[in-house]
């Protein structure tokens, strides 16, 4: 039970990633939360966007694997390890601040998957 209530936090996270990304990169809230200038939010916009779609997919696969229930485990572990692997990616190239909004949720959820919490 623990492990689903994580998963559907990295999922929920990951949707408003997508928002951030797609929908709000260059509105002052995108901006912010990017700490972007508004010339390069604009000339980034369609990189966002594609980057955005990417995090609706993590989402949709940790969503699906919930509703797949007991049978979904290896489809939640899948998304998951995803999800740390970009993570990780995104603090070694990007800002290290990626680490722990998406990289060590999706790490404690795993954790939390294995033990069968």
């Amino acid at each position: 039970m623990i492990a689903n209530i994580l998963i559907a936090l990295v999922a929920a996270l990951h949707l408003y990633f997508m928002y951030l990304e797609m929908v709000a990169w260059d509105t002052p809230a995108g901006r912010k939360a990017f700490n972007l200038t508004p010339e390069f939010a604009t000339a980034s916009k369609v990189l966002a966007a594609n980057q955005g779609l990417y995090n609706g997919f993590l989402a949709a696969g940790l969503i699906w694997g919930l509703w797949l229930g007991e049978t979904g485990f290896a489809v939640k572990t899948f998304f998951l390890i995803c999800v740390v692997v970009a993570g990780l990616f995104g603090a070694a190239t990007v800002s290290r601040k990626i680490l722990f909004i998406q990289a060590q949720p999706a790490a404690l959820a795993l954790v939390a998957l294995f033990a069968g919490w």
